[in-house]
Formats: C-alpha cells, structure tokens, sequence
C-alpha cells in the first residue's frame, strides 16, 4: 500500500523519524501541499496522511485508490468525514497525545500574565534594576494563584489535567460540560457556564469547536466576566468571537487573555488580537513538545498498522 503525508514539516521537522512509517510500504513525505497539488500527490495513494491539509468531498472523489486518512491530531474537520464513509474511506485520529503538553501551556500562559516574566527580564538586561534605587521593583501588578478560582470549560482529558494542575496551585476549581458528565478530578464542582464566567479568575476553554460553540466568548459572555479575570484559549481559535475579545481587553473588561490558538492559522497582520493589549500570543505550539510529537508519530503509524492488519482503531468516521 502506498502512503503518501500531505504535510509532515510540522509533526516531523528534522528530529523525528518516518521509519515505523516505512516499514509498512512505500511511502512518500511532503512537508507541505498546497490545495492545487493535493490530488496529483495523492492520486495513487492508498492511504494518505494529512494535519492541516483539508481533503473535502469533491477531492475525495478524484482519488479512486484511497482507503485510508490518517489525520495527524485529535480535530479532524479538515477530512469530509461524511464523504469519506460514503466512498469507503475509512478516517482515524489520534486523541489524547498531547493532553499533558497543552494543560503545561496552559499555566506557561497563566504564569506570564501573572508575573509578566519576560517584561521583566527584559527591563532588567535594558538597566532598570541596575539603575533602582530599591532591591525591587516591578512594572505590573503581580497576581497570586491560591485561593483563585479556576473555571474549565470543557472537563475531557486535557481539561481534567488542568484541574489536577489548577489544585495543586491551591485554587478553587470549577467547570461546566455540555455532555453534563461529571468530572473525573475529585473537588470540582460542574456549574452552568453563565455562573463559571462570572465567579473565575480564571476561564480556560477545552470544549471542541463545534456549531453551537463557535463564538462561544463574545461581547456579551466577555460582560459576564470579572475585570480582574483572565481568560486562556488553547482549544480552537473561532471559539473567541476576536473583535469583541480585542475590545474587551482595550476596554479594560477583563485583565488579560493568554492565546495559543487564533481563527485563521497563520494570522492575518491586521487580527485585532495581536494589537490588543494585555494579550499574550504563541503560534500553536501546545501539541508540539518532542514528547507528544513522539507519541503521536507512534499511534499514527499504529493505526495504519491496524488498518493493514484488518482491525482498524481510532476511527472517527464508523468505517
């Protein structure tokens, strides 16, 4: 079976290896395709490898061999799932490789807001502390996390690691889950969204993007929330409605919000988010620690094994 990965650069870009990958037949990598090439790299395939790359109906129908999509993370809207098990295409995933990884971000975002680390090393190497006349200072306020509350929205794996996290911090942690399943981290109370936006310091969102979720945070949830509350997104981007987050944060609605994720990936240079102050941004990098690029490079191989070996798992699609 021929394996071709549409847009490896991201999960491998140098310091991993396709060898597991290799050993099951013939394999071809390209670090990134664009929309125009996804059909002539993939004619001939018969299973492809995507992250990023969208494979929607009307391509899948041009790829007659094609038995096979392994998405390359845990979201997998970039496949037409749906025409995919119409055509016999069978779709996996790969849930829960980065769940330690991105629950770490979460508090490097927390921990910068609170202590604006890197404003303060760089007010040091620029001479502030030199030139003090006192053995301390400190150029914004500085926040506690005990006897904070931290508020989940969203209790899955990723969300249930943050409250272990949020606990041992010293904080009162509360979530809401629109399944209504109880957490699975003792001492967290799951209340209605409307009550956790107005008593967290915290909001953190792990909820999937779905119809009802896009555009979760908005002027009038924004309005909900505390002035001295931060909020932290590292789910997906479209659940911030931007423009209300970027006049929230001018405002001075809310204190600060620490990004991982935007609505369009790479932004574009005018986000209002990027200007907007009290806001922290990195470029999606929560999934990508060696350790769970590891661990997904492992379990993506291993479902295409399984679906070799006739017993295909993590399918998302019933095929």
């Amino acid at each position: 079976m021929t394996i071709v990965v549409l847009d490896g650069y991201t999960l491998n870009p140098g310091d991993l290896s396709w060898s597991r990958l290799e050993a099951l037949g013939p394999l071809r990598v390209y670090d990134r395709t664009p929309v125009d090439l996804i059909a002539e790299r993939a004619k001939d395939a018969d299973i492809v490898l995507t992250n990023k790359t969208p494979l929607r109906a009307e391509l899948l129908r041009r790829l007659p061999k094609l038995r096979y999509i392994g998405v390359l993370a845990t979201g997998y809207d970039v496949v037409d799932t749906e025409a995919a098990a119409e055509l016999g295409i069978t779709v996996t995933n790969v849930p829960a490789y980065s769940s330690a990884s991105v629950a770490q971000l979460v508090f490097s975002l927390l921990l910068e807001l609170c202590h604006r680390v890197g404003v303060h090393d760089e007010a040091v190497r620029e001479g502030a502390w030199t030139a003090s006349p006192d053995f301390s200072f400190w150029k914004t306020p500085l926040v506690e996390l005990s006897g904070k509350t931290l508020g989940i929205v969203g209790m899955g794996g990723i969300g249930e690691k943050v409250a272990v996290i949020g606990q041992a911090f010293g904080m009162n942690v509360i979530a809401t889950n629109r399944s209504g399943k109880r957490p699975n981290v003792a001492g967290v109370e799951l209340v209605p969204l409307e009550r956790l936006l107005g008593e967290a310091d915290v909001v953190t969102l792990h909820t999937p993007l779905t119809p009802e979720t896009e555009g979760l945070i908005r002027a009038d949830t924004l309005s909900r929330m505390k002035k001295t509350a931060f909020l932290i997104n590292t789910g997906r981007g479209k659940l911030i409605r931007e423009p209300d987050l970027a006049d929230a944060l001018r405002a001075g609605a809310i204190a600060g919000a620490g990004l991982d994720v935007l609505s369009t990936e790479p932004p574009a240079a005018d986000n209002p988010l990027l200007g907007a102050p009290n806001c922290i941004v990195t470029p999606h990098i929560g999934w990508a620690t060696r350790e769970a690029r590891e661990r997904l490079m492992e379990t993506a191989a291993a479902n295409v094994e399984a679906f070799r070996n006739g017993s295909p798992v993590n399918v998302v699609n019933g095929r």
